[in-house]
């Protein structure tokens, strides 16, 4: 018995920790700009991520434009993904130090909707705080894309399988992007990164040039693995295939091998 142990023991540091449920970080805020995106996540994490083995710990920001996610760096430490669904987020420096600490030890990343212009504070709005920090280089070196506005504003768009798209994506596996509807407002992020890999593609009737709604990518040195889904709004989080991506980019993202 005990060598039957110590060898599932060894197993176990050689497996995947999407094979064997990883430690999943989710930020992410309650503000009446960022979709409900605290709901939408504790839902997703215990019906999606902890039913097949995950263990995920969700970061609430303190205010409607967080300035702090208590208990963000000691999580990180642990984390095997990091799941970012924040907005205009300007954070004490030890957590954005944490992020990028995380992301330059290889630990991958999945954004979600607003984390394009997650770390940017409004123009309007500059930081006056010292201890507060911006990092809008997240959204063009990290995220791979751009953040010019809206392709449509508060208008559903339609869903396809974007041209470029690899045949055999597990990304889309069970996906039918014909299915899914986008709601809320279509966003503008071309031109994307050289490296990124897109799967969806956004078109409002009238509105081009169609954009890209999901991709991926490989950031850094240890090439951490990221994903990038524009969708997210409520309406688009009830959707199967929508859900269904989610659940694949965290598999694809934890699959390191």
């Amino acid at each position: 018995m005990n060598s039957l142990l110590h060898f599932c023991f060894i197993l176990c540091l050689f497996l995947s920790p999407s094979l064997i449920g990883a430690e999943i970080v989710i930020m992410a805020v309650e503000d009446p700009n960022n979709y409900d995106a605290v709901n939408s996540m504790r839902e997703f994490g215990k019906k999606e991520l902890n039913d097949i083995g995950h263990r995920v710990k969700l970061m609430e920001g303190n205010k409607a434009l967080p300035t702090d996610f208590p208990g963000l760096v000691p999580a990180l430490k642990d984390a095997d993904l990091l799941i970012v669904f924040v907005r205009r987020a300007t954070l004490p420096k030890a957590q954005l130090d944490a992020i990028r600490a995380h992301l330059a030890a290889g630990k991958p990343l999945l954004g979600i909707r607003t984390a394009n212009h997650g770390f940017v504070p409004m123009r309007k709005a500059p930081i006056t705080d010292p201890r507060l920090f911006a990092w809008p280089e997240f959204v063009p070196d990290v995220l791979g894309c751009q953040n010019t506005g809206y392709e449509t504003k508060s208008m559903p768009y339609s869903v396809s399988r974007h041209p470029g798209a690899p045949k055999n994506s597990p990304l889309l596996a069970g996906v039918n992007p014909a299915r899914i509807t986008g709601y809320k407002s279509l966003y503008k992020v071309l031109p994307l990164a050289r490296n990124a890999t897109p799967l969806l593609l956004g078109s409002a009737e009238g509105r081009p040039p169609a954009q890209p709604l999901a991709w991926t990518r490989h950031y850094g040195k240890k090439r951490a693995r990221i994903f990038y889904t524009s969708l997210g709004a409520p309406e688009d989080m009830k959707q199967p295939d929508v859900r269904r991506l989610l659940v694949n980019a965290v598999r694809w993202t934890l699959n390191a091998k």
